[in-house]
């Protein structure tokens, strides 16, 4: 009887630990299901051949156990060895690829705006995981090695799929998503990425003035509602009408306790150098994405997109989560008649924005103040300060991690963009003057940069306490709600006036 007694106690914990660590996820989400979510989850289960299986996770919340496996972040062995040499099959072809020249939006005649010079200056920088696998990607190298997939079946393509044409797969009823054409786990070098590893800055990025921001929480007076503005909701001022904005007292500027300072003959060394020929420390082959918004009132702001072609999960007792083809990061500032105010931090479905006195920021020899990111190994999501940062689950159980690896400035190489969040379906993207010929289908394409979510008929795929082995991939910068009023994009995130706020929480909170 003892003995039953255990067993029974053994099994009503067990239980009760998975019903919580699956309930969790859900009531710390930012995003909470739809009922259309909810739908898509049923028949997801029902991919599965096995009825154990099934009732294990409808019932459990532990689908597909039998899957379970190591998932390194690079193939121990060759790629051209077992199953890895077949590369991957195909499903049967549908309709081909429409063509429609209509489609592809151009500014024809009409004059192209410039980038305004105080977005350029205050360019962020962005520090990778020094022990990052998958670097950062260019979008048209990404597209090179997919297959237009809609509804579980190939498109027969007729044409060269490009970034100037990607729209064109919006044509076709169903989502499209954007297929590996090998299958990843046998970690193709695409998906590495690891020729654009940033160029090494020479003595090392610790040549540049640091400021680290601010530590303890200090509210500033404000005197305009630029964190609350667009088109339709102009700017108004609540403070006295007579300080000027320009002054820039806001901006916090290096002391001596927070900087690593250059001599002045280093500063006057490299001022010649910047002058006598190209620059290259931190440059990447893989170009960020800038996209400008002007909200009216003078307030602009730029958001900063980066792409990688595989995002890998973190592990929870040494099982992976979250990975998935394709990944969608950005940052954005906006400024106020050219002032930077705040800025914003993507980190998975949410985020978090900070006052731009908060932010952590590096300066060069013209002593301009760039704000600096944090980039987490493997998810990619932003962060205003390198360590730990916990999310959905509880106990530090799931985590990313941020350091100062590989400094990129994205400065160095970008495709820009003007945005008219207004304009017409299809319409409102144009290139800046500096990159006229920039493609721009590629933006209004509705669809996902990867995989569809394989479903439990895939060895691949599992899912324990809520969290799955594989997601889909993203969709593009149009649908990260461009046209925002305030700089945060959920309720639940708010303007944070320190870095000592941001260790307190995670993107949930």
């Amino acid at each position: 009887m003892r003995h039953l007694r255990r067993v029974a106690i053994a099994v009503a914990t067990f239980i009760f630990l998975v019903a919580l660590l699956t309930a969790l996820p859900r009531a710390l989400n930012p995003v909470p299901p739809s009922k259309e979510k909810v739908e898509a989850d049923q028949r997801w289960v029902n991919t599965s051949p096995h009825w154990l299986d099934r009732q294990a996770c409808r019932w459990m919340g532990l689908c597909g156990l039998m899957h379970l496996k190591p998932d390194p972040p690079v193939r121990l062995r060759s790629a051209n060895e077992g199953s890895c040499a077949n590369g991957v099959r195909h499903s049967s072809v549908s309709q081909a690829i429409r063509a429609n020249v209509g489609i592809q939006k151009t500014s024809g005649t009409r004059e192209l705006k410039k980038i305004p010079s105080y977005v350029l200056d205050y360019a962020p920088f962005v520090y990778l995981y020094s022990g990052e696998y998958f670097w950062p990607s260019d979008i048209e190298d990404h597209v090179k090695h997919t297959m237009p997939y809609v509804n579980g079946k190939a498109l027969k393509q007729t044409e060269h799929l490009a970034l100037l044409n990607l729209n064109q797969l919006d044509l076709h009823p169903g989502v499209a998503t954007l297929r590996s054409n090998d299958d990843v786990e046998c970690r193709p070098q695409w998906l590495h990425s690891t020729a654009n590893i940033p160029v090494p800055f020479e003595g090392g990025p610790g040549d540049y003035d640091v400021d680290v921001g601010t530590s303890e929480r200090e509210r500033l007076e404000e005197d305009t509602t630029w964190f609350d503005v667009d088109k339709e909701h102009p700017i108004h001022r609540i403070s006295d009408p007579t300080r000027v904005l320009g002054d820039k007292a806001h901006i916090r500027r290096p002391s001596k306790r927070s900087s690593v300072s250059l001599s002045r003959e280093q500063r006057r060394s490299a001022a010649r150098n910047l002058q006598n020929k190209p620059n290259e420390e931190g440059y990447s082959r893989a170009p960020a994405t800038l996209i400008l918004v002007d909200k009216g009132s003078g307030i602009v702001d730029a958001f900063w997109f980066f792409f990688y072609s595989y995002n890998l999960g973190q592990t929870v007792l040494g099982t992976r989560y979250g990975n998935h083809v394709g990944d969608w990061e950005h940052a954005m500032i906006r400024f106020e008649s050219g002032v930077p105010r705040a800025m914003y931090f993507s980190e998975h479905e949410g985020g978090q924005a900070y006052a731009w006195k908060a932010v952590e920021k590096r300066g060069n020899a013209t002593e301009t103040q760039r704000p600096v990111i944090y980039s987490a190994v493997g998810s990619h999501a932003m962060y205003a300060m390198p360590g730990d940062h916990p999310y959905v689950l509880p106990f530090q159980m799931l985590k990313d991690v941020t350091d100062r690896g590989p400094l990129w400035d994205t400065s160095k190489n970008f495709r820009s963009y003007w945005y008219d969040y207004t304009a017409n379906e299809g319409e409102g993207l144009e290139p800046t003057q500096e990159n006229p010929n920039a493609p721009v289908g590629w933006f209004h394409f509705k669809g996902r940069w990867g995989d569809k979510m394989y479903g439990l008929d895939d060895k691949r795929q599992w899912r324990l306490f809520g969290q799955y082995h594989y997601v889909t991939g993203p969709q593009g910068p149009k649908f990260k709600n461009l046209g925002r009023r305030k700089v945060c994009q959920s309720s639940r995130c708010r303007i944070l006036h320190s870095i000592a706020e941001g260790r307190k929480g995670s993107w949930h909170s």
